[in-house]
């Protein structure tokens, strides 16, 4: 007689609407971050360092730095950093001396000549000799002495300044540790960095496609800073609406331990 053959058993089909079935599970957030490196700038991760220094120096030199201080007003950076130094958010009346890295057409540097004590000594930098002609001519000031010079290489002795302030400049280095050694070595025992920098959002993501730079995540910043010397003392916000939505770039003072 021959056997039963047992009932076959057969397997659920996925249903119609989960359409999840089959397919990779993305991660929160990673339709956003293909966005974003898609709109921010490579340039600086595809050319070689000197390569890339001539470019930079060739889009400040040219059209685009005379319109860098606009483009500094239409996003507020130059009046919220004014307002920081304003109300002594980041003090500067505490320092003797200060290098302003990155000078651009002296949107921070403006506000360093309104708000320090006389006799304080200021020196502005930029690798761009025109971004320097248009902040002197901006300025009309004959206190701060301008000096070209590339962040990686400065010509000054260590020890030189009480602060350095460096304002959306340490996103033209790939690596920012280069530039921050260089701070560390300039800055004087118990000295401090003001720094802003432009961080890895969207919105950051367009700026480094308006101006080729790169983008930095606040951690990553953070760790470069620490492993250089220079630890955060201070995270600071434009205004509390900023600090609430977690906005506005990065903003940071450091401190040169004593």
């Amino acid at each position: 007689m021959p056997t039963a053959r047992p009932p076959r058993t057969r397997r659920p089909r996925p249903s119609r609407r989960d359409s999840s079935v089959g397919r990779p599970t993305k991660r929160p957030g990673e339709g956003r971050e293909k966005l974003r490196r898609a709109v921010e700038s490579d340039d600086i991760r595809t050319m070689d360092a000197d390569q890339y220094r001539g470019h930079i120096k060739s889009l400040y030199d040219g059209p685009a730095g005379g319109v860098l201080r606009l483009g500094s007003m239409i996003s507020m950076h130059e009046p919220l950093i004014g307002r920081l130094i304003r109300k002594r958010r980041f003090d500067v009346t505490r320092f003797g001396s200060i290098l302003d890295l990155g000078s651009g057409a002296g949107q921070i540097l403006g506000h360093l000549l309104d708000a320090i004590e006389p006799g304080t000594r200021v020196v502005a930098t930029d690798l761009s000799d025109g971004m320097l002609r248009r902040a002197a001519k901006r300025l009309e000031s004959d206190v701060p002495t301008y000096a070209a010079a590339d962040m990686t290489r400065m010509p000054f002795e260590d020890g030189t300044f009480d602060c350095v302030t460096c304002g959306y400049v340490i996103e033209h280095l790939d690596d920012p540790r280069p530039g921050l050694r260089e701070v560390h070595r300039v800055l004087r025992p118990g000295g401090r960095l003001f720094l802003t920098a432009t961080e890895s959002n969207y919105l950051g993501a367009v700026v480094s496609r308006l101006w080729k730079c790169r983008t930095y995540g606040r951690g990553e910043l953070r760790d470069a800073c620490a492993e250089v010397g220079l630890p955060w003392a201070e995270e600071l916000w434009f205004t509390r609406l900023h600090g609430a939505l977690r906005m506005g770039g990065i903003v940071i003072e450091a401190a040169k331990p004593e």
